[in-house]
């Protein structure tokens, strides 16, 4: 059972000491190696504050991280516009100087917390815990906190539960930090063979792209808005009790291009979240690398067999490219590893499978090879790119929708295709099963809107979320 550290309001209370120097050296260290500091927000460090807060019934939660001289939020909950406060004593920064959780029943009566910025301040915070965030090796990067404007006490399977909250925190990063380092050592074996081969040609701005790879390796929290493009997406787990395995994103490659992506990982719960996180960040850094999509599946699938902590798991996903075509539209190159067929919605009707022959599973074999095709999306043409788990839906008679099912449902509209009635279409089928969807379901959609629409894109692009993991069809509005 972990242990708590109580500030009791008597001077020299355990745990309350100053890091030597060359403690301190070694802590700065270790969080520059997971190379967190000032980065993008991540969904899955939201989620850990949020969930502390809704576990303890505080207004305020968060994610921390120490550096130098500052304490900077990597997540927080009920704290908007806040994303780093002074490295002075009395909590956060007193919470990484023991390995146990630091609670503070009353803040007015602690000799070091009760002049700190946060109690005297307009938040006037009374009652803090924090548990620290402690590397393997027996760092203290920062904490996971909970605070509330009035005293309270909390037992000790609350302080066990922060700290496991605060060892799922640390997870997150070790998951980062091995994507990373799998890039970097997949980036430095293309660059041997590319220096054999031709040593009077190395690709320097491959090094460059990888540079920049690593300040871009977290999912966005919603879809960007792309010029010219409509997007809409939906994402709902099976059952809240399990951790979803779906995955997708949109981000820029520079030059007017984007790239975007949808899979489908083996398995579920946690193992399975752990595969989606390395191969979101993987995904996302070898694209800057090489942008062709068969490569940038390949990358995945030499990734994932790199990292002895995937094991026998593999996924399926389509990943993809969007240019500004010469006339008008996108020229879409999609590449497909194991997934099932996309679909081009060309209006009136028309519907064709984008499903290029020869993807193989990523991550099951070494040598996998992976087929891409290409397409002019047009002004009133939409591509839907889903996970298995619509299909996979049953209607009462037990018979799944099936791609055939699919097809049809998706024939039967002969309107121009926008992104958001696709989704929203496409949600409806799922909701008229008796049982919704038996798997899990990420679908995303991409459309380019007639002239007469094409103005409203830009307040709109981000806007068709329609639902996100863990909501249910009955609590949509």
């Amino acid at each position: 059972m972990p242990q708590a550290r109580h500030a009791t309001g008597r001077a020299g209370t355990p745990g309350r000491r100053t890091l030597s120097a060359v403690e301190e050296a070694a802590r700065m260290a270790a969080v520059r190696r997971y190379d967190i500091l000032d980065t993008p927000p991540d969904g899955a460090f939201d989620r850990v504050a949020a969930m502390a807060a809704r576990l303890f019934k505080v207004p305020v939660a968060s994610v921390t991280i120490v550096d130098a001289d500052r304490i900077w939020f990597k997540a927080a909950h009920g704290l908007e516009g806040v994303s780093e406060i002074g490295r002075e004593p009395g909590l956060c920064g007193s919470a990484i100087l023991s390995d146990e959780t630091l609670v503070i029943p009353d803040t007015l009566t602690d000799p070091v917390a009760f002049n700190n910025g946060l109690v005297t301040g307009p938040m006037a915070v009374r009652f803090y815990a924090a548990a620290p965030i402690t590397t393997r090796d027996g760092h203290r990067l920062g904490t996971v906190n909970i605070l509330d404007t009035k005293p309270r006490l909390i037992t000790e399977d609350d302080t066990a539960t922060l700290a496991d909250l605060a060892a799922i925190v640390l997870d997150e990063l070790e998951m980062r930090l091995s994507a990373l380092n799998a890039l970097r050592t997949e980036q430095e074996r293309r660059i041997e063979q590319e220096e054999a081969r031709e040593r009077a040609d190395r690709d320097k701005s491959a090094l460059e792209a990888f540079a920049s790879t690593l300040q871009r390796t977290l999912l966005p929290p919603a879809l960007p808005v792309v010029p010219g493009l409509e997007l809409a997406c939906h994402y709902a787990t099976a059952s809240p009790q399990n951790v979803g395995g779906d995955f997708y994103d949109v981000f820029p490659l520079g030059g007017k291009r984007w790239a975007f992506f949808l899979g489908d990982v083996c398995g579920k719960g946690p193992e399975a979240a752990s595969l989606t996180s390395l191969t979101r960040y993987t995904l996302r850094a070898a694209a800057l690398i090489d942008s062709d999509p068969e490569l940038v599946l390949t990358s995945l699938n030499t990734a994932l067999l790199l990292d002895p902590a995937v094991g026998t798991r593999f996924c399926t996903a389509v990943f993809g490219v969007l240019e500004p075509h010469e006339k008008d539209g996108f020229t879409v190159t999609v590449a497909t590893g194991g997934h099932p067929p996309a679909y081009h919605l060309r209006g009136r009707g028309v519907v064709e499978e984008v499903h290029p022959k020869g993807g193989m599973f990523i991550g099951a074999i070494a040598d996998a090879r992976f087929a891409s095709h290409t397409l002019h999306l047009a002004p009133g043409e939409a591509l839907l790119l889903y996970t298995d788990g619509l299909t996979e839906a049953r209607s009462a008679d037990g018979e799944m929708i099936g791609e055939e099912g699919l097809t049809g449902f998706l024939s039967a509209r002969t309107a121009p295709a926008s992104a958001a009635s696709v989704i929203e279409d496409t949600i409806g089928l799922l909701n008229a099963m008796p049982h919704g969807a038996g798997d899990d379901v990420a679908l995303l959609a991409l459309s380019v809107p007639l002239a007469d629409a094409a103005d409203s894109l830009t307040a709109t692009a981000t806007a068709h979320t329609i639902a996100s993991a863990g909501e249910t069809p009955e609590s949509r509005p």
